[in-house]
C-alpha cells in the first residue's frame, strides 16, 4: 500500500471516528447547544442538563388563558423554549403550588394571590401585567333587563358566579359584595336556583349557552365574548385588579422565568396581546433580551451593594453599568444631560437637586461621619475643635463635588469651627476613600469622612465619634423617570431593600432605613 493510499484511509478513518463521538449510543442527532437551562439556578434547585432544551412550566388562571397562551406560542416560535402552561382559578392553583412545590411562574388574575404565595415563600419576583374588574355580564340586548347587583337576586334570574374559594373573580366579588351588605342575598339566589363554577370562563359559557341569565365576570373576559355585554355596578367597578405574574422559589431556572416573565410584561411585545383582548396593561419595560441599566452611586455606598449588584444581573440576565463617584460630580453630570436609570446618592441634600428627573424616593440606610486618625491618636485628637490645632494635617470632603464634603462644611461652620480647621486643610477630595488612601500613605493625619470608608481598614486606624446629629448623611434610592426599564429598575431598588442586602449595608457600618416590608428576592 502506498503512502497516499495510507493517508486517504487515515482521513476516512478520523472522519468516521469524530462522526461517531458527534453521535449518541442511539444514533440521534448531536444535542442542541445549551440556552437559558444552563443559566445559574434557584437556590435549593438542581443544575439542569448542559445540553437540556429550555422549559418552562407556567400555571395560569383560566380568565387569561387567551392572551398568555398567545404570547406563549409567540416566544416559543422566537426563542425556542417551550412553555407549558396549566389553567385553572388562581386559588386552585396556589393550593397546587403548595401542595407540588414545582413550576416556574405563577401568573394570578390580582395580586393578592401573589402576596398570599410570597407569605408562603412559594413566590420571589412579581412583575404587574395588566388590571382589570368585575362586570354583570349578560346576553346581547340584556333581555332581563338587569341593571344592579339587586336584579341578580330576583326570583326570574337565574345567576352563575365564580366559587370564592377557587377563583380570583369570586373572591373579589364576595369581598366587594360582603362590604356592601349584598352577598348574602346573591350568594342565596345562587344557591338556589344559579350555579357557583371554579373558573371565570365556565361561567362565561354558562351565559353565552343561555344555561343562566348573568353573571359576574371580569371585564376583559366580558370583552372576549361577543354574544356578551357588560353592566357596570358602581360596587364592583372600584375593585380594580392587577393581573400578576410571579417567579415561584423552586423554579428550576429563574433567569429563564424571568426572561419570559419581562417578555410577557413588555410593552412592545407580551402586553399588546393583553391590550387586544380587552384588558388595560401596565406601562411596562421596552423589550431587550439583555437589558442594560445604567446606575448612578455615591461612592460611600460601593461596598454594600457591590455584591448585591453582582447576584441581581446574574439572576436576571441583564447588564448593569455603574457610575461610582462623588454625588456633586454626578449631580453635574446628570444636569449636563446624562440620564441613569436610578441614582443611589450619598445624601438626600444631592438627590434633592435632582428630584425633577426621578420618581419619589425611597429611604435606604443612613451613615455617620467619623473622625479618623492614626492608629494610637498621636496627636491626642478628641473632638472636632481639635483639628484646629496648629500643625495639623486635615483631609475633608470637596463641599460641591462630594454629600460628605457638603456636611462637613455644614457642620463645622454650624459649630464655628470652620475656619480654624480649614486652615489645616491640606486635601478636599470628592470621596472618602481617597482621604483613607492619603491617611495610609501617611499624607495626613486626621480626616473627617464616613464610617464606611474605613470599615475595610478599620484596624490601621481609630475612629471619634461626631456627637452631632447633623454629622448623618442619608441615602435615598430613585427611579429615572425617562427610564425605558422602570419595572426591572424597582426590582434592582427591590434587591437592595432586601434582607440579604440589609445585612450587607450592616455589614458595611450603615443603619438601615428603608420601609417595612420592602425586598423581594432573598
Amino acid at each position: 500500500m502506498n503512502n497516499a493510499m495510507k493517508i486517504t484511509l487515515a482521513t476516512v478513518a478520523a472522519i468516521v471516528l469524530l462522526v461517531l463521538l458527534l453521535r449518541d449510543d442511539s444514533g440521534s442527532k448531536p444535542a442542541p447547544a445549551p440556552s437559558d437551562a444552563s443559566a445559574k439556578t434557584g437556590e435549593g434547585s438542581a443544575e439542569r442538563k448542559p445540553a437540556e432544551r429550555a422549559e418552562l412550566m407556567v400555571y395560569c388562571a383560566a380568565g387569561i388563558k387567551g392572551p398568555v397562551e398567545a404570547v406563549a406560542k409567540q416566544y416559543e416560535q422566537e426563542y425556542g423554549v417551550e412553555i407549558h402552561l396549566q389553567y385553572d382559578g388562581s386559588g386552585t392553583l396556589l393550593n397546587s403550588l403548595q401542595v407540588a412545590k414545582q413550576g416556574d411562574l405563577f401568573v394570578s388574575a390580582d395580586r393578592s394571590y401573589i402576596e398570599i404565595a410570597r407569605g408562603k415563600d412559594l413566590v420571589d419576583e412579581a412583575l404587574p401585567v395588566a388590571h382589570q374588574h368585575p362586570v354583570i355580564a349578560v346576553s346581547k340586548g340584556n333581555p332581563k333587563k338587569i341593571l344592579t347587583i339587586k336584579d341578580l337576586a330576583r326570583e326570574d334570574v337565574k345567576v352563575s358566579l365564580a366559587n370564592p374559594e377557587a377563583a380570583s373573580v369570586g373572591k373579589q366579588i364576595r369581598k366587594a359584595l360582603a362590604a356592601a351588605g349584598e352577598w348574602d342575598a346573591l350568594k342565596a339566589a345562587v344557591e338556589n336556583r344559579g350555579v357557583f363554577k371554579p373558573t371565570v370562563n365556565q361561567v362565561a359559557n354558562d351565559i353565552k349557552l343561555g344555561a343562566v341569565d348573568a353573571g359576574i365576570i371580569w371585564d376583559s373576559t366580558c370583552a372576549q365574548y361577543p354574544d356578551l355585554e357588560a353592566v357596570e355596578a358602581p360596587v364592583l367597578e372600584k375593585e380594580d385588579c392587577e393581573i400578576t405574574i410571579g417567579v415561584l422559589r423552586f423554579a428550576k431556572n429563574p433567569t429563564a422565568a424571568l426572561r419570559f416573565a419581562r417578555y410577557l410584561t413588555a410593552a412592545d411585545r407580551g402586553l399588546a396581546a393583553f391590550k387586544k383582548d380587552g384588558y388595560v396593561p401596565v406601562k411596562g419595560d421596552l423589550w431587550e433580551e439583555t437589558p442594560e441599566l445604567n446606575f448612578f452611586s455615591g461612592g460611600v455606598n460601593r461596598p454594600a451593594i457591590e455584591k448585591t449588584l453582582e447576584e441581581f444581573k446574574a439572576r436576571e440576565g441583564c447588564r448593569i453599568v455603574t457610575t461610582y463617584n462623588g454625588c456633586g460630580i454626578l449631580v453635574g453630570q446628570m444636569r449636563a444631560g446624562a440620564r441613569p436609570d436610578a441614582y443611589l446618592a450619598c445624601d438626600n441634600s444631592f438627590a434633592d437637586n435632582v428630584q425633577d428627573l426621578f420618581e419619589p424616593m425611597t429611604p435606604v440606610s443612613a451613615m455617620e461621619m467619623i473622625v479618623l486618625v492614626q492608629k494610637g491618636n498621636p496627636h491626642g485628637i478628641k473632638s472636632l475643635k481639635d483639628l484646629a490645632n496648629p500643625g495639623l494635617k486635615v483631609g475633608l470632603g470637596h463641599p460641591e463635588q462630594a454629600a460628605f464634603g457638603k456636611l462637613t462644611k455644614d457642620l463645622l461652620a454650624e459649630e464655628g469651627l470652620l475656619d480654624g480647621i480649614m486652615k489645616n486643610c491640606v486635601s478636599q477630595a470628592p470621596a472618602g476613600d481617597m482621604l483613607v488612601n492619603q491617611m495610609s500613605a501617611g499624607s495626613l493625619d486626621a480626616s473627617i469622612c464616613y464610617i464606611a470608608n474605613a470599615m475595610s481598614v478599620k484596624e490601621k486606624f481609630e475612629m471619634i465619634p461626631i456627637p452631632n446629629p447633623k454629622a448623618k448623611a442619608f441615602q435615598p434610592f430613585q427611579i429615572s423617570k425617562e427610564s425605558k426599564h422602570p419595572y426591572l429598575t424597582a426590582r434592582l431598588r427591590d434587591a437592595i431593600l432586601s434582607a440579604k442586602s440589609q445585612q450587607r449595608y450592616k455589614d458595611a457600618g450603615f443603619s438601615w432605613k428603608a420601609p417595612a416590608n420592602r425586598g423581594a428576592h432573598e
